[in-house]
């Protein structure tokens, strides 16, 4: 039987950890530096619908899906997507902008990318912690037996919202591969479920985030300006 003078010190040990984690979490928000978002939006928690709930049909169809895909997935897809496993980089789409971009001969444009990039990981990661959707290697861990298995949750993919998102600000770049771009940027997405690290819901997701990512950043003026001379920097590079 717990004694009071116990129960009184575990009630002031909950009220000290209590405000911590007030005093704490403002500090790690401030951490965070966005450039073209402000901090909160676009609310992935209100934009996108849960992901299944666990031990439902839904839930059970998605992790079949998981298994057929993992079974079928050709060989070069799966040595593609072990590549890619350790987190999206621009290099994925030098295949159809060619070695311009990583060349060293576009710093600017180079530097506007990887704000981009940097917001829309802050996107992910704020509702991967809101939902804390186990991957699907969790919860059948025969799923993945090769490469690094991420320790962050699964939904929404963070793969399939950082590479959307920079295929659809690349094709504003380069108007003329914009069909090949945002098929990149599926694909990359595609690829996390041919390793089983991602469900196809989460995959769905990361697009339809990596759409509002866009369109906020979209109505920033330095996202604009950015913009425009990333613009002039490939034409004379190109000239």
């Amino acid at each position: 039987m717990t004694s009071p003078k116990m129960k009184n010190f575990r009630c002031r040990l909950a009220s000290v950890l209590f405000f911590l984690a007030l005093a704490v979490a403002p500090l790690h928000a401030a951490e965070i530096e966005l450039h073209y978002l402000t901090a909160g939006e676009p609310n992935a928690t209100n934009l996108l619908a849960p992901p299944p709930l666990a031990d439902s049909a839904e839930q059970a169809a998605d992790l079949a899906e998981v298994r057929a895909v993992l079974h079928d997935a050709p060989s070069n897809e799966v040595a593609a997507a072990l590549i890619e496993n350790k987190g999206v980089e621009l290099a994925y789409f030098t295949p159809v902008v060619g070695d311009l971009l990583t060349s060293g001969q576009l710093p600017k444009t180079e530097a506007f990318l990887k704000s981009v990039h940097q917001d829309a990981a802050s996107i992910v990661d704020a509702a991967k912690d809101f939902w804390h959707r186990p991957r699907p290697y969790v919860t059948d861990p025969s799923l993945a037996p090769a490469g690094k298995l991420q320790k962050s949750f699964s939904y929404p993919s963070g793969h399939s919202t950082e590479s959307m998102t920079l295929a659809l600000v690349l094709a504003d770049l380069f108007p003329d591969k914009r069909a090949a771009l945002v098929a990149e940027g599926r694909s990359i997405g595609w690829h996390r479920v041919e390793i089983a690290r991602h469900y196809p819901t989460d995959i769905y997701a990361g697009r339809v985030l990596a759409q509002a990512i866009v369109r906020a950043m979209e109505a920033n003026p330095d996202f604009q300006k950015d913009l425009a001379e990333a613009k002039a920097e490939i034409a004379a590079a190109k000239k």
